[in-house]
C-alpha cells in the first residue's frame, strides 16, 4: 500500500494549483492500472492512496482524515457509473464491485450507479452484426435482487431500489450537426457512431478485428443512423442508501 498525504499550504486557488500540479511525478509512478489477463477487468498496479486537505483546516477534519494504521470506510456517497464489465454475471458484479461498495457507506450515506441498458440504436447496430451477442442482458432488477441476497439479514440496513423505468432510464445522444445526417453521411460521423456502440457494449479487439475487415459495418451503421436520424444509448441508474439507524 502507498500512502500519501498532502497538507494544502496557503489560502488561495493559485497557491492550491501549484501545489496539486507538484503531484504530476508521484501520479505518473504510482496511478496506474491495467488490464487482468484472466478477467480482463482493470486492475490498479499498485494500491494507493491519497489524501488532500487544507493544513489551517487540519484540526477540524482531524476526526476524518483518513489514516494508515486505522483505515475505514464510510462514505456519504459513492458513485458507480459503469463499474464492471457488462457481460460477467450479475453474481460476480455484486460480490466483487457493488456488495463492498455498499457496506462501505456510512449511516445515511448513498450508492448511485448507472450501468448501460441497451434497446435503443446502438444495440441496434451491434445486433445486425452479431444477432446472437446481448451484453446487457442483466438488468438493474436482477443486480438489485443479487445484491439483497448476498447482503443477507443486513439488508434491512439498506434501502435497495431499482427504481422504476420513467425514473431510472435515462438517454444520451451523439451531437452531430443536422447536414451530417442527411442524405450523405460523412465518414467520420460513421465512424464516431461505430465507435461509440463498440465502446459502449464493450466489443473485444478479436471480434473488431474480423469485422472491420470490410466496410459493411459502416454500412450497417449509416442504416440505422438514418433510420433514426441519429444516434442515443440508453442507461439505467439505481440506488442503494443505509439507513440512520
Amino acid at each position: 500500500m502507498i500512502w500519501k498525504e498532502l497538507p494544502l499550504e496557503g489560502n488561495t486557488s493559485h497557491d492550491f494549483s501549484e501545489q496539486l500540479n507538484g503531484l504530476s511525478g508521484f501520479l505518473q509512478k504510482n496511478w496506474k492500472a491495467r488490464h487482468s489477463e484472466r478477467t480482463g477487468n482493470p486492475i490498479y498496479d499498485h494500491p494507493t492512496v491519497l489524501v488532500i486537505y487544507r493544513k489551517d483546516y487540519g484540526f477540524l477534519l482531524i476526526q476524518i482524515i483518513p489514516r494508515k494504521q486505522t483505515a475505514f470506510a464510510d462514505y456519504d456517497l459513492v458513485i458507480a457509473s459503469q463499474p464492471y464489465r457488462l457481460r460477467v454475471p450479475a453474481e460476480y458484479k455484486v460480490e466483487k464491485v457493488l456488495l463492498p461498495l455498499t457496506k462501505s457507506l456510512g449511516k445515511g450515506g448513498r450508492l448511485v450507479g448507472a450501468q448501460s441498458a441497451g434497446n435503443d440504436p446502438g444495440m441496434e447496430i451491434l445486433k445486425k452484426i452479431w444477432p446472437d451477442d446481448d451484453p446487457f442482458r442483466f438488468k438493474r432488477h436482477d443486480i438489485m435482487d443479487v445484491l439483497k441476497k448476498k447482503l443477507g439479514k443486513d439488508k434491512s440496513l439498506y434501502n435497495i431500489k431499482p427504481g422504476s423505468d420513467t425514473r431510472s432510464i435515462f438517454k444520451y445522444e451523439m451531437h452531430s450537426l443536422p447536414s451530417e445526417l442527411e442524405s450523405s453521411i460523412g465518414t467520420s460521423t460513421l465512424f464516431a457512431a461505430w465507435n461509440a456502440a463498440i465502446y459502449v457494449a464493450q466489443i473485444e479487439d478479436q471480434r473488431l478485428e474480423k469485422v472491420m475487415q470490410n466496410r459493411d459495418y459502416l454500412d450497417v451503421t449509416r442504416e440505422v443512423l438514418r433510420k433514426h436520424e441519429g444516434l442515443w444509448f440508453f442507461d439505467e441508474s439505481f440506488t442503494v442508501s443505509r439507513k440512520n439507524d
